[in-house]
């Protein structure tokens, strides 16, 4: 248990190094003059949002089961553990957001520039928020449309950020499970991919930096249960003196 988490306390270290640099910095997101640079942002927060979250998550647990190679009922072990783990993660984080009511960076933004009160605003269904959002911001010409509609299908609170701790946990998974199997391009690959997520949350106004740092904290502790899980009732993490050669050909 206590390599378990130092190993993925590493990686949650590494996670959190730039958002917590924008923490210290003092930085505030602020409308930009030319949002074709993160229109790409967008694309990349889109692999973690619903429905495309769904499609992640099955083409990210074929590719852990390819990877570790496990027999069949290991296999459905390890896959009703990286489900369950994910679960409680967003469970978690709901639970947390009902308690803190942190409003998002847009929502204060709004609040100063528009007729929007930020307690008003949460006060609302989440429909009428959207419709408050697309009410406010129709003869504007600041914000693009798409950016827009990002902003009125996430009205709920900011902290900690969801997605996040969706990325962050499939990127610690990695490091937890097929780091120590040598399966080092595919733990690489999963913590940019999670790095990249997000900054495009903070990019788009929809996270504060330390929305980001506690998702990043939500997702080491119920990654290191789950890789501890794994480890207990499925085997060793760590591969054998023979399995190693033919570990290192898959990459």
């Amino acid at each position: 248990m206590v390599e378990i988490a130092k190993r993925t306390g590493m990686g949650a270290l590494l996670l959190m190094v730039l958002p917590l640099l924008l923490w210290a910095s003092g930085w505030q997101w602020q409308p930009e003059n030319d949002y074709r640079w993160l229109k790409g942002w967008y694309w990349l927060t889109q692999t973690v949002t619903s429905p495309w979250s769904t499609l992640t998550s099955a083409l990210l647990i074929s590719w852990f089961l390819w990877c570790l190679r496990y027999r069949l009922k290991p296999a459905l072990v390890l896959a009703a553990i990286l489900t369950a783990t994910l679960l409680i993660g967003q469970g978690m984080k709901s639970f947390i957001k009902e308690r803190v009511q942190e409003p998002r960076p847009y929502v204060v933004w709004l609040e100063k520039h528009y007729a929007i009160d930020d307690r008003a605003f949460y006060a609302m269904p989440r429909k009428a928020r959207s419709a408050a959002v697309a009410r406010e911001l129709k003869e504007q010409q600041v914000i693009p449309p798409w950016l827009q509609k990002h902003w009125r299908a996430e009205t709920g609170f900011s902290f900690p950020s969801g997605h996040t701790i969706f990325a962050a946990s499939w990127a610690l998974l990695a490091v937890g499970l097929l780091w120590p199997r040598l399966h080092r391009v595919s733990t690489v690959v999963l913590m940019v991919w999670a790095s990249g997520l997000m900054v495009s949350r903070m990019a788009l106004g929809m996270h504060w930096p330390w929305d980001v740092v506690m998702g990043v904290a939500v997702s080491w502790l119920v990654i290191t249960l789950g890789c501890w899980l794994v480890q207990r009732w499925i085997g060793a993490l760590t591969p054998t003196p023979e399995e190693a050669p033919d570990i290192r050909s898959r990459g």
